[in-house]
């Protein structure tokens, strides 16, 4: 089996939520791959000084280097690793994130270039971040799916009665968690009877500031802070509704997850969400940043039971796509 370096945020330990280069790495070490997994470093300029120390001290052992790409300030990190791969003669494989990436080919075409033509292959977990590369004339570009394990979510139907959201992210701006808050407060004033409860870490100020909101409208909103993946799944079965309420985004993991669990999702149509949600199929898309949207569907699920069950079922079916089972092939074909 290979030798792999996987470079990316690993901060699961520093109290922020846990991503793919947790699960990722996990995953291929249960498969056999040896993977050596950086960086945890909490301060930014020594994290970017690790993760380029460990790709000139694993020059000779690793076979191939993963590298995390986002957005925003982190694609610099990807950036430098990935130009020094290049110049060590080291295969790399940047694994696309970031729900902006589409802006930052067009903002940083250069920069761009110099990463993602001379990789490997680029990994896009998402049509939406394909289509996006292929019409900017990128090529090496492929598609594999984030996993999950689907033995690890039981399946439930919901009624909804009582209206009980769960939204499951980091507090950061880009997510708008202001809007689910807002969202609550409007399902009260028509005098339905409605919690929230909001699960995640917080990455730039958001959560105190979410909190405040909550308190300025005068409404009780459970904020959990960050919780493992076996607590705030054992939470969702006392919810039965989730909301997805970014502004920008790419694939994300909750997502996936809530439709696993059986939860009917409402998510804001941007970014890569109508590639992972089918309108009235397996979800309902609506407007980013528009309370009365989300609303009207939230009283549209009370109102139709058989319309819950059917998105439901459709969803669960959608994401055995996304099962590690099926995903670990597609790994294992580039990883050779």
């Amino acid at each position: 089996m290979r030798n792999l370096l996987y470079i990316g945020n690993k901060l699961s330990s520093k109290g922020k939520t846990a991503t793919t280069i947790d699960t990722l790495s996990k995953a291929l070490t249960a498969e056999g791959y040896t993977v050596k997994a950086v960086s945890n470093k909490k301060n930014k300029l020594l994290r970017l000084f690790d993760m380029l120390l460990s790709i000139v001290k694993n020059k000779n052992w690793a076979d191939y280097v993963l590298i995390d790409t986002y957005s925003t300030q982190n694609f610099y990190y990807a950036y430098l690793c990935s130009q020094l791969c290049r110049f060590l003669k080291l295969k790399f494989i940047p694994i696309l994130h970031g729900g902006d990436l589409p802006n930052r080919l067009k903002k940083n075409p250069k920069l761009c270039k110099s990463i993602f033509n001379n990789a490997l292959v680029n990994v896009a977990p998402s049509e939406y971040i394909q289509s996006n590369f292929i019409s900017l004339g990128y090529k090496n570009i492929t598609i594999i799916p984030n996993a999950i394990d689907l033995d690890n979510y039981s399946f439930k139907q919901r009624t909804i009665e009582d209206v009980k959201l769960l939204w499951v992210r980091s507090f950061s701006k880009l997510y708008n968690p202001r809007l689910a808050v807002a969202i609550l407060k409007a399902i009260q004033n028509r005098g339905i009877k409605a919690s929230l409860t909001m699960v995640g870490p917080d990455n730039d100020g958001s959560l105190e500031d979410t909190k405040a909101y909550a308190e300025s409208l005068n409404i009780v909103v459970n904020f959990t802070g960050k919780l493992s993946k076996k607590e705030w799944i054992k939470r969702s079965f006392d919810h039965n509704i989730f909301i997805n309420t970014t502004n920008f985004d790419n694939m994300p993991v909750s997502v996936i997850e809530a439709m696993a669990l059986g939860l009917p999702v409402i998510s804001t149509n941007v970014g890569g969400l109508p590639f992972l949600i089918e309108n009235e199929i397996d979800g309902v898309l609506v407007a980013p940043n528009s309370v009365d949207a989300f609303v009207s569907e939230i009283v549209a699920f009370m109102a139709n039971h058989q319309k819950v069950e059917k998105l439901t079922i459709e969803a669960r079916k959608k994401v055995e796509q996304y099962s590690w089972q099926v995903v670990k092939v597609k790994w294992k074909l580039i990883l050779t």
